[in-house]
């Protein structure tokens, strides 16, 4: 077994575990139009890899992302890892309008990873408003041993409260929405309802597509710290008690310049300080 390191943890209540706050994203994997990326199979592995070995063992991917290959790219870099370190979440699209449609959708995940999802989210609120039945479906992926925990991206405080209003043996645990210090639409509704519940608050594009890592001031505020950018975009959301943080990990040198956001934190000053200056950009 691989040696993995120790990376802080959050403990969440409604899953009654702790869950590292620091993960590894994979959109943009696979090829397709839904991962543009163009790096290679073999360096999205190594760069997963990389990212466990420094304890960043929260996963994130889902089946569109690739047309399900990133989930592949996933397999193969969990290999020799212990998979009770590990934290696997997985998406299904909500085109599945039937809750045997998002059960079958399950299924084909847990086939590509070849393992079972820790979390299983919902990708989107469904177009045509029947949330009850995908909602329904995941409460099955449970039931059948897919997934352990469910949840729900890209949702605002109304849906997620729908959203748990048909479920009956399980609640959702996690929502995964995007969230930065320049994007931040939901810090005064979903943020602080997720902490109030004992939900995880899982923020993806974190750095913007690397533009925050381009961020003078992010720089120059980092200079204090011996930090970069990136790194103190990053720990500027890992300060916000909910929130885990899942940057894209599609090459090696990103990710252990992500892993270093963690374990070290933001004063208070600084940390109003970077919110009131990308407030008045926003």
């Amino acid at each position: 077994m691989k040696r993995v390191e120790a990376v802080e943890k959050k403990f969440f209540r409604l899953m009654g575990e702790s869950v590292p706050a620091l993960g590894l994203g994979t959109w943009g994997m696979g090829g397709g139009f839904m991962s543009p990326d163009y790096s290679s199979d073999k360096q999205c592995i190594a760069a997963l890899r990389r990212g466990i070995e420094l304890g960043m063992t929260l996963i994130d991917t889902a089946e569109v992302y690739g047309g399900g290959h990133a989930e592949e790219l996933v397999a193969e870099a969990i290999k020799g890892f212990p998979r009770s370190e590990l934290f696997i979440v997985s998406k299904v699209w909500p085109s599945r309008a039937t809750r045997d449609e998002v059960v079958k959708a399950a299924m084909a995940i847990v086939e590509r990873l070849g393992t079972h999802m820790d979390l299983c989210l919902l990708h989107w609120p469904p177009e045509d408003g029947n949330l009850r039945e995908r909602m329904k479906g995941l409460e099955e992926v449970v039931k059948r041993g897919l997934a352990r925990y469910i949840g729900v991206s890209n949702f605002t405080v109304e849906l997620i409260e729908e959203a748990r209003s048909y479920l009956s043996t399980v609640d959702v645990v996690a929502v995964q929405n995007r969230m930065s210090v320049a994007y931040r639409a939901y810090e005064r509704d979903v943020v602080p309802y997720t902490e109030r519940e004992g939900m995880m608050f899982m923020a993806y594009t974190p750095l913007e597509k690397g533009r925050l890592a381009r961020d003078p001031f992010l720089a120059s505020v980092g200079a204090k710290y011996g930090k970069t950018a990136a790194q103190v975009a990053l720990n500027w959301l890992l300060c916000i008690p909910p929130v885990t943080v899942i940057p894209k990990a599609a090459r090696i040198e990103h990710v252990e310049e992500n892993a270093g956001a963690a374990g070290w934190r933001l004063s208070r000053e600084d940390w109003e300080l970077i919110a009131r200056h990308f407030a008045e950009r926003i």
